[in-house]
């Protein structure tokens, strides 16, 4: 992992996956977590974001773009072992994954993408363009709890 991070660049590169259709939302946060921060993190964990896109599988339920934030924290501070709710990677994890979902309701009011696309067509450009913001956000908040919590340097890169 690297010693520092650069939020705006994570959130640029998200932001650029789904845009370019690379990728979509929780896919786009993950990759970009790992391509700025965690080049040793395996393209099966972008796999695994892969079914979440849509609210999870396009059911519309939960917001992709929080769950690929999830998918990169649980990276960054899960357990990899088995053990007891109790245990310290575990608790931590959840308390961080909550953050990042709470800070999405904060500003968005719901997780639901139902409701955030309620009303849109779902091949417009205004759907597309606020799930690039989705993306962007999460993805940027999701580096923001990652630098705080490792103690990191989040200063940007001079272009």
């Amino acid at each position: 992992m690297s010693p520092s991070l650069d939020v705006q660049q994570i959130q640029t590169d998200a932001e650029e996956y789904f845009r370019r259709g690379n990728y979509y939302c929780s896919e786009a946060v993950v990759a970009s977590v790992r391509d700025n921060f965690a080049p040793e993190m395996p393209d099966a964990l972008i796999a695994a974001a892969s079914g979440f896109p849509i609210g999870v599988g396009r059911s519309k339920c939960m917001c992709g773009a929080v769950s690929g934030g999830v998918i990169a924290l649980g990276y960054v501070f899960g357990r990899t072992t088995p053990g007891t709710p109790a245990d310290a990677r575990s608790v931590k994890t959840l308390e961080l994954a909550n953050e990042l979902q709470q800070a999405f309701r904060d500003s968005h009011r719901v997780l639901c993408c139902s409701v955030q696309t309620k009303g849109m067509d779902m091949a417009s450009g205004e759907h597309k363009a606020q799930c690039i913001a989705f993306t962007g956000e999460m993805a940027a908040k999701t580096a923001e709890i990652i630098a705080r919590e490792l103690e990191l340097d989040t200063a940007t890169r001079e272009v």
